[in-house]
């Protein structure tokens, strides 16, 4: 453990939510507030020359734990300053020039420097997949002392990993025009893409689903949905282009012969959108009306396998029997977010009604009223919940221009931030339960870093509240 050698003085703001008079200002302070507790947590839980972030911070005791954080955890601080640089677009676009001029740069800054820095958890090494071998460069779970160095073998890289940080790489792309970020984006989403079970059934129909990493057979929601928006991202991008792409597939006839087709990228990366998208539906919505955690019961086990195919050795399927797990909220947001995203690329009503459907079950399965403060909404807190919750905040606000009633939803999460703020906000920092608060023994007051910047990311969102796009 370490002491970590800041002093902050408590923040104080000038005004109350109570005192807000228009929706204008509202965003502007939640943006504010997104930026302050960025800022913050930069302090608190990145070494001093901003290169490695920790996991753990007591604002009681002042320590920062020795542990750093993996690379999901490391991408939370990324998809933070994205949602403020929106954030701040969205005020300029408004008219508050003066936020956007006094701060935009910063964060552009930021954004650099931390996707630099996350080289650390760069490796490369050599994958047998589905359909060919082939050299990548991915992202590890964990960090290492020199960047490109990092073990990436076998189960130390997990295709969500790889996703979360697309995602990110795009909205860069989106909010800067860095076309390395959209490169980048894409040599991953080639990676994550050849994880995709081609393999084909008696009938002919691929298997499907993507393992949650190449040293993996059960197939996740994180690992298939949370492409799917940034699938559809990229159709966008190359819509009016003709940049092509060739990809590799199972023959449908013989279901063994390697094959390869060259198609436009856009026309590409929607198919797959909407393949990964039909997956998920058909094998992980449970009779709750949300998403289970995963397919498992592997037959015969759940060591990855192999078969030789003319000569050549290729990863075989395995029978995944059973979906199983929790549903936790983040595996419905990502497809709340992707039914939003693919109806506004093809007008297919079927995506409105799922995600009409998926927001009204997931609010009733994950929001508890009342049972903390009269008039809130509880989110589970524990585990990783304050982050899952996160993306399902974002479903709700990509959903809410063509389904209103999500609008009522993600209310709830500006009032528990509001909440905490208001009442627990403690040395700049805001507790892992919202509308619970802070122990009453100090020394259990350890805060993942990731929480932090979700909060911050959230406050964010809210700031530019227009659909996610």
């Amino acid at each position: 453990m370490m002491i970590v050698p800041y002093g902050y003085a408590e923040a104080q703001t000038s005004f109350s939510v109570a005192d807000i008079k228009n929706s204008h200002t509202v965003q502007e302070q939640n943006l504010l507030r997104a930026m302050e507790l960025f800022d913050r947590s930069m302090e608190v839980y990145f070494s001093s020359d901003r290169q490695a972030m920790y996991r753990f911070y007591n604002p009681d005791t002042k320590v920062r734990s020795q542990e750093k954080a993996s690379v999901w955890m490391y991408s939370a601080s990324i998809e933070a300053v994205n949602a403020i640089l929106g954030g701040l677009k969205s005020q300029k676009e408004k008219g508050n020039h003066r936020l956007f001029d006094h701060n935009y740069k910063r964060y552009v800054n930021l954004l650099a420097e931390l996707h630099g820095n996350a080289a650390y958890y760069l490796g490369s090494f050599n994958l047998i997949s589905f359909t060919q071998t082939k050299d990548w460069t991915v992202y590890a779970v964990d960090r290492v002392g020199e960047k490109g160095k990092a073990n990436v073998t076998g189960v130390l890289n997990v295709y969500d990993d790889q996703m979360w940080m697309i995602r990110e790489l795009i909205e860069g792309y989106r909010l800067t025009g860095k076309d390395t970020y959209l490169k980048e984006a894409e040599y991953l989403t080639a990676y994550v893409l050849d994880g995709w079970d081609c393999t084909r059934d008696n009938r002919g129909h691929e298997n499907g689903g993507i393992p949650w990493g190449p040293g993996y057979v059960t197939k996740h929601a994180c690992s298939n949905a949370p492409m799917v928006s940034p699938l559809v991202w990229l159709h966008e991008i190359y819509k009016t282009k003709k940049d092509l792409i060739t990809y590799r597939y199972i023959d449908i006839e013989d279901k063994q012969s390697r094959r390869s087709k060259t198609i436009r990228k856009s026309e590409y990366y929607l198919d797959f959108a909407k393949r990964i998208y039909a997956w998920q539906k058909d094998h992980l919505l449970n009779d709750k009306g949300v998403y289970d955690d995963m397919l498992g019961e592997c037959y015969p086990d759940c060591s990855v396998a192999y078969e030789i195919v003319d000569g050549i050795k290729y990863r075989k399927n395995t029978q995944l029997r059973k979906a199983v797990g929790t549903s936790f909220s983040y595996n419905s947001g990502t497809m709340i977010s992707g039914a939003a995203d693919l109806y506004r690329a093809t007008q297919s009503k079927i995506y409105l009604e799922d995600g009409e459907q998926l927001t009204d079950a997931s609010f009733q399965y994950f929001a508890t009223p009342g049972s903390q403060v009269p008039a809130h909404y509880t989110y589970a807190s524990d585990g990783f919940n304050n982050w899952f919750n996160g993306v399902l905040l974002r479903g709700f606000l990509q959903i809410s221009p063509v389904f209103k009633k999500a609008g009522s939803y993600k209310k709830s999460f500006q009032q528990n931030l509001d909440y905490g703020y208001t009442h627990f906000l403690r040395s700049g920092l805001l507790p892992q339960d919202l509308l619970g608060g802070w122990h009453a023994d100090t020394g259990k007051n350890n805060l993942e870093g990731m929480f932090m910047f979700a909060y911050a990311a959230q406050y964010a969102m809210l700031a530019h509240d227009h659909g996610g796009k």
